[in-house]
C-alpha cells in the first residue's frame, strides 16, 4: 500500500512537471510582437463624446474628506442638544446625527483636508469635549460662484 502511494505521488510530479514545461513553451512562442485590432462597437465612442460634452465645466471632486465628531453617547436628548448647541455657533455648517447600537454620534461639517477639519475642533474646544476628526464620505462643500 505504502509502495502504491509513493508510486502515485512520483507520477504526479512528472506530470505536473511535464505539463508546466509545456505550457511554458506555448507561452515562449505567443510572446511573439504583432499587430493589435480592437473590435469596437461605434456607440461607445458617441456614449464618450455626450459623457464629456454633459460634463463640460463641472468640477470632478472626491467624496471623501473629513468630519468633526463632537459628541458620542446612549442619550438622543444630549445628541440633539450638542447638535442645536453648534447651529447656534455655526449655522451655515452641516451636521449629521448617526446611530449605532447603543451610541449616538453628531459629526460635523465637509472638510476636503484634515486641516480645515483640525481648525474648526481648535475652535470648539471651549464648547465641546472629547471631539476627534473622522474620515470618510462626505457632500462635497457648495461652491462659491464668483463674478468674473
Amino acid at each position: 500500500m505504502r509502495k502504491a502511494v509513493s508510486t502515485y505521488k512520483a507520477i504526479s510530479k512528472v506530470t505536473g512537471c511535464c505539463i508546466f514545461f509545456i505550457f511554458c513553451s506555448v507561452l515562449a512562442n505567443a510572446q511573439t510582437r504583432g499587430k493589435v485590432e480592437v473590435i469596437k462597437d461605434a456607440r461607445f465612442d458617441t456614449l464618450i463624446n455626450r459623457w464629456s460634452d454633459l460634463n463640460k465645466g463641472k468640477v470632478r471632486s472626491s467624496n471623501w474628506g473629513y468630519r468633526v465628531q463632537i459628541f458620542s453617547g446612549s442619550s438622543r436628548k444630549d445628541a440633539f442638544n450638542a447638535q442645536a448647541r453648534f447651529q447656534q455657533e455655526y449655522p451655515e455648517m452641516r451636521t449629521y446625527i448617526s446611530y449605532r447600537d447603543p451610541n449616538f454620534k453628531v459629526h460635523a461639517g465637509d472638510f476636503r483636508s484634515r486641516l480645515e477639519a483640525r481648525k474648526l475642533m481648535e475652535d470648539l474646544k471651549p464648547f465641546f469635549s472629547g471631539m476627534f476628526i473622522i474620515s470618510g464620505k462626505i457632500n462635497p462643500p457648495k461652491l462659491q460662484a464668483t463674478n468674473d
